[in-house]
């Protein structure tokens, strides 16, 4: 039967965006969890609303793998419930997703501005806490700069040395290389600006993703759709 040949390419093409989706599953918990490293490392990760947003992209990832093995199982066996129920909920993943979008977009200026206000802050304790001085040394290191919006913001921290910065603001990082700093010897540029135009730089790589992602689901709603049609009809897929 035509149908039936139809249905049975459905069914093949189904089972390869449930690979695709445990793909996107495991790609959207690696994003989620690279974020949120970085927000812990900036002691942001409370601060507003948009900090949420890599938790629910973790959770969504999570979420979206078992919803995988959900359809797998009703692809296999052919389960009107299961097939249902798989739709359903990619649909849900799919709304949470541009829901989690949206919020990141929209909060995150907020984000920046209390990066910069940790990040001073972090600054002052800086002196006298080795958690914090390992955290700001780690990235400005990493990100090559230096104090929140420049580097002479260090001059009223009180360090070991009047005048001097971080040996994590050099341009090549060795012990004591910060006590004398010149332009030239260490990174001007500050961390806040330096940090959200990295972030600037990603943003269409993960909007692309995202799409991406957005566009697999849709098709997995459909071809579920198709094969929930097929199952209430009563036709044999296999």
């Amino acid at each position: 039967m035509a149908v039936e040949g139809g249905m049975k390419c459905v069914k093949f093409l189904l089972y390869v965006l449930l690979l695709a989706f445990c793909a996107c599953a495991v790609g959207l918990i690696v994003v989620g969890v690279m974020a949120q490293i970085i927000l812990n490392q900036a002691n942001i990760q409370d601060a507003t609303p948009g900090c949420l947003v890599p938790v629910v992209i973790i959770a969504v990832g999570a979420f979206l793998f078992l919803v995988a093995f959900v359809g797998c199982c009703g692809a296999c066996k052919e389960n009107y419930c299961l097939m249902i129920t798989f739709a359903i909920f990619l649909s849900l993943i799919t709304l949470v997703e541009v829901a989690a979008a949206i919020a990141g977009y929209v909060f995150r200026e907020q984000v920046m501005s209390e990066f910069n206000k940790k990040f001073k802050q972090q600054m002052q304790s800086y002196p006298h806490d080795n958690q914090t001085a390992l955290v700001l040394d780690k990235l400005q290191e990493e990100f090559k700069c230096c104090g929140a919006v420049n580097y002479t913001e260090w001059e009223i921290i009180p360090l070991k040395v009047n005048g001097s910065v971080p040996d994590s603001c050099c341009v090549n990082v060795t012990q004591g290389c910060g006590t004398k700093p010149t332009e030239k010897s260490i990174h001007t540029e500050g961390c806040v600006e330096k940090i959200g135009g990295w972030l600037r730089k990603n943003v269409l790589v993960v909007a692309a993703a995202a799409l991406g992602i957005a566009f697999v689901e849709v098709l997995g709603i459909v071809f579920a759709c198709c094969l929930v049609k097929s199952i209430r009809s009563g036709y044999e897929v296999m």
